[in-house]
């Protein structure tokens, strides 16, 4: 009796692990694939990251709405939650940090780290803003650098440097 009860035993084990191998949970597909598989060499990880790509290319978009109305501007990297949200042709533009480069539309070539860092910058280019909301509220200015937590808070100008709080 003692050997039978050890072969239910085994044959109840097998089953339960055969059907967990099978269930469909267990097999869940995403479509596109993470971890590339878009067109236009482009990469998204995270809910809604290039959502509105149309024919924008070698986009980089990680994490919770990165690059999320992106739609035709190419070669931009964006890390952070809501990174480069906001741009619709804007190219060349890096953005690393929650928010940063958030209302950028179209301007290009922004390099932002930093949360909130170029946070509203609309169309300026040529930018560089590294720090906690450094160069926040740009708008339209260009060929500015701002290093440290608020440097160029309110920009309204070109060509200006800023070190520091």
């Amino acid at each position: 009796m003692k050997r039978i009860t050890n072969i239910t035993y085994a044959a109840f084990a097998l089953l339960a692990l055969a059907s967990l191998a099978l269930s469909p949970t267990a097999r869940a597909q995403l479509n596109p694939p993470p971890d590339g598989g878009y067109p236009g060499g482009n990469t998204a990880e995270g809910d809604n990251a290039l959502f509105s790509l149309t024919t924008g290319s070698y986009n980089t978009a990680n994490g919770l709405g990165t690059l999320y109305y992106n739609t035709t501007g190419s070669n931009n990297t964006a890390g952070g939650v809501d990174a480069l949200y906001y741009n619709y042709s804007g190219s060349y533009n890096t953005a690393n940090g929650f928010l940063a480069l958030t209302y950028n539309e179209n301007g290009s070539d922004n390099t932002a780290n930093g949360a909130y860092a170029l946070y509203l910058n609309f169309s300026g280019s040529g930018n560089t803003a590294n720090g906690f909301e450094a160069l926040f509220h740009n708008g339209t200015g260009s060929n500015n650098t701002a290093n440290g937590a608020s440097a160029l808070h309110n920009n309204a100008g070109s060509g200006n440097t800023a070190n520091g709080v």
